[in-house]
């Protein structure tokens, strides 16, 4: 039996991709700006990410939104092995979590 779906790497995101994770909407109580930030996290490299927060920022979004449970998108990308460049652009972005 055979994949599906076989692992895209080195995938293009365009300007307007990255962007479109500003529509991205929350499916429970969740903010919807830490909703957006962690699937924009989850979804893209550093460097999408990074072009995502300069849009998130100037959209007037909270940087520093909080899930139910209190934690922030920077509270959550700090504890992940490999998320050391992700919480170096959430930082230089403004969160403070």
């Amino acid at each position: 039996m055979r994949k599906d779906k076989e692992k895209v790497l080195d995938e293009v995101w365009t300007e307007d991709r990255v962007r479109s994770f500003l529509e991205v909407k929350s499916y429970d109580d969740t903010a919807e700006d830490f909703h957006m930030l962690l699937k924009a996290y989850q979804s893209m490299r550093a460097e999408d990410f990074g072009k995502f927060l300069n849009f998130f920022s100037t959209d007037g979004r909270d940087v520093n939104a909080c899930n139910p449970a209190g934690q922030t998108v920077l509270s959550i990308v700090e504890e992940h092995r490999l998320g050391a460049e992700y919480a170096q652009l959430l930082r230089d972005a403004g969160a403070t979590g």
